[in-house]
């Protein structure tokens, strides 16, 4: 029998639990907050044992971002199927079961760049981004994507990270919500770019033509309708006849 006795890691499998480790305490509190000495007990090993596999806490803390930039760009992978609002909306189903199951790997690896001060954790926090970007624009199917297109398409990401990291301090929206109201702001913002460019027009014209009444831009357009004000129709008005006096006689 081997009761008592601490099951022995390979090297990769002890790196892999060690970055998970990580990961979750520097989604909790700032990475200079939390010591080697935490990180070592968490995982069950000593301090000199974690120096072992990474030569710094610097390193760990890079190497937990990598995975978590890893996972999360991939949930912007998609097939190209179907209407781009059906698309979208799988995109931001994958990307909030990874916000919802790392909540604190998605906070490390957006909030703890800056705090870090490190350029390759920044360098990697846009490189997802850029990722994101790269997969939306793949979807929109335009050769040259104009310069108003990239700037719907970078503008649209951030307001994805920033929804997440928002909602992740209270969870007070329903998830499914939030994921159809971002694949709405994604048209909306299209949509204001095309009143202002014929390029863009183009491209919002194609993507709605293949768009289902029932599909979320469709669904977008019925609840703006909702909200615009009934037109007052003016009543009617009715011709007054002029009797023209009669003289005396």
């Amino acid at each position: 029998m081997t009761t008592g006795v601490r099951r022995r890691m390979g090297v990769e499998e002890r790196r892999q639990q060690l970055i998970g480790v990580a990961l979750e305490l520097f989604g909790h509190r700032a990475p200079d907050e939390v010591s080697i000495d935490e990180i070592a007990a968490a995982a069950g090993i000593s301090r000199p044992l974690v120096y072992h596999y990474f030569p710094g806490k610097q390193h760990l803390y890079e190497a937990a971002l990598r995975r978590a930039a890893d996972e999360l760009a991939a949930r912007f992978v998609e097939p190209r199927e179907g209407p781009l609002g059906a698309r979208l909306l799988r995109v931001m189903k994958r990307y909030f079961d990874f916000v919802d199951e790392h909540g604190a790997g998605f906070s490390a690896l957006m909030r703890g760049g800056p705090a870090v001060g490190s350029t390759a954790t920044n360098a990697m926090i846009e490189e997802v981004r850029n990722a994101a970007c790269v997969q939306i624009l793949a979807h929109l199917e335009v050769q040259e994507p104009p310069e108003r297109l990239r700037l719907v398409v970078r503008s649209w990401v951030s307001l994805a990270e920033s929804t997440a990291l928002i909602w992740l301090d209270g969870r007070g929206i329903p998830r499914a919500e939030l994921e159809k109201q971002l694949v709405n702001d994604f048209a909306a913002l299209a949509a204001v770019s095309a009143a202002y460019d014929d390029e863009m027009a183009d491209v919002v014209r194609r993507v709605l033509r293949e768009e289902p009444p029932d599909g979320p831009f469709g669904d977008l357009a019925r609840r703006l309708l909702a909200l615009a004000p009934t037109p007052v129709v003016p009543a009617p008005t009715i011709p007054t006849t002029v009797v023209p006096a009669q003289r005396g006689g």
